[in-house]
């Protein structure tokens, strides 16, 4: 995020989610993966029933990353709307504290 977390209050994420490079790192990682396994698919020649069966579990692995990455992805989204929430919340709880403060007791006051 292109803010500053001291300008906005925001907590540090919490520990059990990893941060956005590590997910961006992770999706990197099943990019290549993916990439090497369509390859492997597209030009493996097939000249047996033994290797129609490597195919078949290349293309299972496919299926496999193909949904992992689309977990990652989500979990990397859910973690950058958490903290945007978080920073939204941290905000309003700061605007909330101001204006507590703001409220002056006539009572108090000399006339």
């Amino acid at each position: 995020m292109s803010t500053d977390d001291a300008s906005t209050g925001a907590s540090d994420p919490p520990d059990d989610l990893p941060a956005v490079t590590e997910y961006e790192e992770m999706l990197d990682t099943l990019d290549v993966a993916i990439d090497e396994v369509q390859r492997k698919i597209e030009n493996g020649r097939v000249r047996d029933p033994e290797r129609e069966k490597v195919r078949v579990k290349q293309y299972r692995a496919l299926g496999y990353l193909v949904n992992i990455r689309r977990q990652v992805t989500n979990d990397r989204d859910l973690a950058e709307l958490t903290e945007r929430v978080e920073a939204l919340e941290a905000e309003e709880d700061a605007v909330a504290e101001e204006e507590e403060g703001a409220v002056i007791d006539v009572t108090d006051m000399d006339t």
